[in-house]
């Protein structure tokens, strides 16, 4: 779409300008009060996210702290060995989990709109459902320290250590607590992928998307793929400990090694989500200090593209030393290092830019080449773990510990602290001062250097890591006090950087808009900022539209682009084709609640008294959650408008209601049910890896779940699928009598088709304490009947709407999501019962 050199169209006069600004506000005010907390505007749930992920930050560096005074001296007894376990257990974990991935979330559900030039998100109220969910499971996990309860078996949590030699409470507490915060995590990357996918403003193609956008889309896409195995194997510890069903114990047919796979193949693109977004924030620094747009555009995409897809061949390289084939090894050793070509085309693409244009000095950019500095440091030495015979030597040594250190700190802790000087004024309309940003740079590169580059040598003189205390005389005794003066300088450092944010600064004056003279739109933004994203949503032609397109910050300012006006004071944004930025809706967007706290409450239940094996409470707290969810769909979303179409600018006129394909809640559902069939194949993967490594897998003793209950369930429930989609039909065709009759028949036939799939394995005797072929086979149908449960809530939610006038023939998002549901349920019972069923047979 061309924007023209002169003005889109003929300015309201001042008067009608205000009035229109003045609705805006109003509509997109920040409730007060007590009621802040309802809020769901991206604007304020970001700045809670952000707020809480620096909390977790102070909280996991107060634990590192203290591991370095204990392990400062030889033989010092400052933290037991109890507490030091759960110190650096819940270390990680916090630094991992509730620090380095929320923060990519909260950076992007705090800035994406304004890059994206949209009002907000398209599912505001799930943004605040997932910080909730964040908080609640971040303050259990952390809280459990203060109670000796805490997880003591490492970030990774390795069975049997964690399954059969640590039967207190702290394992449960990391299983249930992390699979609630994950739960939120994919919500929060559904939210980004549909977000960047959908609702870009007119004329922003594919190809001029902002490098943040596609960064993020990336890390988001991985999310979905990387975390359901995670999820998958937390279930099946859970399992084993809770009822003995024994998939990591060799006595009963298990094998620890599964969880090593289920854990790394989420692991290592965990550190790849992490690195994307935050050099994400330095391919936004770098051409703004450079003035002049960045250089490789297409091939920074295509190295993020290619960081993403091969992050995931690469989860072996951390199980070297677990005895697996040699081919193996050498596979992933060349993948593991075949991942430094497109990481070193993004650095290289910065470097170039810089190159070619004119440096503007300033804090930011100090920060970015302090990450870039650290990161390649970090990159060799990830270049020579992956190396087998090297690995074998530094492997579970603190080399190790240096290396991700390098990585993590240098890929991400140092890119977000250039992002906060950088970033600062389109929070509060202030900048952060640049003499305490040079002080805490100094320090904490100083610092960061001291403590983590003599740890390689540590680690080389064969110090282990994870160990408590050591013996004088063995080479370690300097090394380690060096660390630990280097980490207190790196602390001292931070401090100076929490400090510039959190002091006082009324006597300051505003900024100056645009600060830096950036070229990209976020940066249109009045100073302070207005609650409502952007005064009208424009029509991109550029990259860089403040630097390419002439009279573009005027012509938002004064409403001449797409809604510049609230008639109906409804929150609004504009919702566009995936390649092209086509208008395709005017999206209406929900308001502040409460629902979204009582949804992560009641869901936050479930796992915190499932913990404690309080089964009665954790089922109340379920059903309560399902509850508050179905109430928050019904009020708050396929909402029928009072027209079909809206003016919405430039003469252009949008319907207000889209399903299918162009509707947003398609894709959120398609997203999601991607997450769902990835969690269900980690499980289906880990049927076929007990086959390839157990040679009683089956049991030859076991009759199986049989033939005929699984084919029975199979006919059914792929019967309810087809029902499914002629209710859909007979829906758009207006025939009530037939989608209800198609919707109940399906609901019954689904009920069957679960009951036979249980049957199998119960009428056959499979225990699945007895054997890890029980428990998967019980594992996958419970998965699926589960699954197919959740599908006759939602025929039945649609039939309740269709009575109830909230479905229509015309309005009809609600069962064509629940179509789209049923396709993936289908093709899992398919799955299923060809496991099951079909491969002891083959077999």
């Amino acid at each position: 779409m061309k924007v023209d050199a002169e003005p889109l169209a003929e300015a309201p006069p001042e008067e009608v300008q205000r009035a229109q600004a003045q609705r805006l506000l109003k509509t997109w005010e920040t409730p007060r009060g007590f009621r802040y907390w309802s809020s769901v505007n991206n604007s304020d749930v970001g700045i809670w996210y952000t707020g809480m992920t620096m909390v977790f930050l102070l909280f996991g560096g107060v634990l590192a702290l203290l591991m370095r005074i204990q392990l400062a001296v030889p033989d010092n007894d400052f933290l037991s060995a109890e507490f030091y376990n759960q110190a650096f257990t819940v270390h990680g974990s916090v630094m991992m989990f509730l620090f380095a991935i929320p923060i990519f979330e909260a950076i992007a559900v705090l800035f994406l709109p304004q890059m994206l030039g949209a009002r907000d998100l398209p599912f505001p109220r799930l943004s605040a459902f997932g910080f909730w969910c964040f908080v609640l499971g971040g303050m259990f996990l952390c809280g459990s320290i203060f109670f000796d309860a805490a997880p003591r078996g490492g970030w990774f949590m390795y069975p049997p250590l964690t399954s059969t030699f640590q039967p207190d409470i702290g394992a449960d507490i990391w299983l249930l607590g992390f699979s609630f915060i994950e739960i939120a995590a994919i919500a929060a990357a559904v939210e980004m992928i549909v977000g960047s996918l959908k609702t870009r403003p007119p004329g922003m193609r594919i190809n001029l998307v902002p490098l943040y956008v596609w960064y993020v889309l990336v890390a988001a896409a991985m999310i979905v793929f990387a975390f359901p195995p995670l999820i998958a194997g937390s279930m099946l510890l859970e399992l084993e400990r809770a009822f003995h069903w024994p998939f990591f114990n060799p006595a009963g047919g298990g094998d620890p090694v599964l969880w090593q796979h289920l854990f790394w193949l989420f692991g290592h693109p965990e550190v790849y989500i992490i690195f994307l977004p935050s050099v994400a924030l330095i391919a936004m620094i770098v051409p703004t200090f450079a003035q002049r747009p960045i250089v490789g555009y297409g091939w920074i995409v295509l190295a993020a593209v290619g960081t993403g897809f091969l992050s995931f061949g690469l989860w072996v390289h951390h199980m070297f030393t677990t005895g697996l084939p040699g081919i193996s090894i050498g596979l992933f050793a060349a993948a593991s290092q075949a991942i430094a070509l497109p990481t070193g085309v993004q650095i290289f693409c910065f470097i170039a830019t810089l190159a070619a244009g004119r440096v503007v000095s300033s804090v930011a950019m100090l920060y970015a080449f302090g990450s870039l500095v650290i990161f390649v440091l970090g990159g060799l030495t990830g270049v020579m773990v992956a190396v087998a015979p090297f690995d074998f030597q530094a492997h579970d040594t603190f080399f190790v510990v240096a290396h991700f250190h390098y990585v993590l700190i240098g890929g991400a802790l140092f890119p977000i602290l250039a992002g906060c000087y950088y970033f600062f004024p389109l929070i509060n309309g202030k900048l952060l001062s640049d003499k305490l940003g040079k002080i805490a740079f100094w320090l904490a590169f100083t610092g960061f250097n001291i403590a983590f580059l003599p740890m390689h040598l540590t680690g080389l003189r064969g110090m282990p890591r994870r160990v408590f205390t050591y013996p004088a005389g063995m080479g370690f005794d300097g090394l380690n006090l060096t660390t630990t003066i280097g980490a207190f300088i790196l602390a001292a450092g931070l401090a100076v950087v929490f400090w510039d944010i959190v002091r006082p600064k009324n006597k300051q004056p505003y900024a100056l808009r645009n600060p830096w003279q950036a070229g990209t739109i976020e940066w249109v933004q009045e100073m302070p900022g207005k609650p409502w994203g952007i005064r009208s949503i424009p029509e991109i032609d550029s990259r860089y539209p403040l630097w390419d397109q002439p009279h573009f910050m005027r012509d938002i300012d004064e409403g001449r682009f797409y809604l510049p006006d609230a008639e109906e004071s409804r929150r609004e944004t504009i919702i566009t084709s995936v390649i092209d930025a086509q208008p395709q809706q005017c999206q209406r967007l929900s308001g502040s609640t409460f629902i979204t706290l009582w949804a992560a409450l009641t869901t936050g239940g479930f796992f915190i008294f499932g913990t404690y094996h309080w089964w009665w409470a954790a089922l109340i707290s379920l059903v309560m959650a399902l509850g508050v969810i179905i109430y928050w769909l019904w009020t708050g979303t396929a909402l029928i408008p009072e027209k079909d179409h809206k003016i919405v600018g430039l003469g252009l006129r949008l319907p207000l209601y889209a399903s299918g394909p162009e509707s947003v809640g398609w894709w959120a559902m398609c997203i999601t049910m991607l997450a769902l069939l990835t969690a269900f194949m980690s499980l289906v993967f880990g049927y076929f890896f007990f086959w390839t490594v157990r040679t009683d897998f089956p049991p030859r003793s076991s009759p199986g779940p049989g033939v005929f209950w699984p084919v029975v369930a199979a006919v059914l429930l792929l019967g309810a699928w087809a029902l499914t989609l002629l209710g859909r039909r007979w829906n758009k065709h207006d025939n009530a009598i037939g989608f209800y009759a198609g919707s109940l028949l399906a609901v019954a036939l689904a009920v069957a088709g679960g009951a036979a799939l249980l049957a199998g394995p119960w009428f056959t005797g499979l225990d699945p304490a007895s054997h890890v072929y029980p428990a998967t086979v019980w594992i996958l149908v419970i998965w699926t009947v589960a699954q197919a449960f959740v599908g006759v809530i939602m025929l039945l939610y649609c039939v309740a709407r269709r009575i109830a006038g909230r479905m229509t023939a015309r309005y009809d998002i609600d069962i064509n999501n629940v179509a789209l549901y049923w396709h993936f349920t289908a093709l899992t019972a398919a799955i299923t019962v060809a496991v099951i069923a079909g491969f002891p047979l083959v077999a």
